[in-house]
């Protein structure tokens, strides 16, 4: 809820600006094909909504290309693993296409956050924190290093192969081919 009051702006995807009135918050913008935004907060919300009724693209991925559009870039997604598990494996699979255009983008969980990575990097943690790595690709080489159960050139094919590792430090390293990405989850557990 902190990230949400201290938001320079929320945008949000069609019916979520309803649970967003329910916290007393109000966004800055809706957008979407409207499909699930109820008439009464259509009305209220009035002159902040960007219907975009294509069928191509889901909804995250409107309010991402309105955001581009605007050059911001600075971009926190919150609530895109709530109520359906198909919506929240569908719009964590975005990440790694969004970071090629905002590269500081994350996704925030109740558990944790998602972290794309588009190079091979050292990411800040903290003491045994705990981390999942996912390859995007079945091919991918991982080296770690700081890391309690160190990858040494394991190229995961299934996505559960690199995960439920731990932080040794306050930060660890991932190196992996260029032109690979990953995608990290960095639990809350400390």
């Amino acid at each position: 809820m902190q990230i949400l009051q201290e938001a320079e702006r929320i945008i949000c995807c069609d019916g979520a600006a309803q649970t967003l009135l329910a916290h007393d918050l109000e966004p800055t913008v809706v957008i979407g094909d409207l499909d699930s935004l109820a008439e009464d907060v259509k009305k209220r919300l009035d002159g902040k909504i960007i219907q975009v009724a294509e069928q191509d693209t889901n909804d995250l991925n409107k309010a991402f290309r309105y955001c581009l559009s605007r050059n911001w870039l600075d971009i926190i997604i919150l609530g895109a693993t709530g109520k359906r598990e198909d919506h929240t494996l569908g719009n964590i699979s975005l990440l790694v296409d969004f970071a090629r255009q905002a590269p500081e983008i994350c996704m925030v969980t109740d558990y944790g956050c998602f972290l794309p990575l588009l190079k091979s990097g050292t990411i800040p943690c903290k003491p045994k924190q705990q981390v999942s790595i996912f390859a995007l690709d079945a091919d991918t080489p991982i080296v770690s290093h700081g890391l309690k159960y160190p990858l040494n050139g394991l190229a995961p094919r299934r996505w559960w192969e690199a995960t439920l590792n731990e932080a040794l430090g306050d930060s660890f390293t991932l190196t992996f081919p260029e032109g690979k990405s990953l995608l990290l989850f960095l639990a809350w557990n400390i």
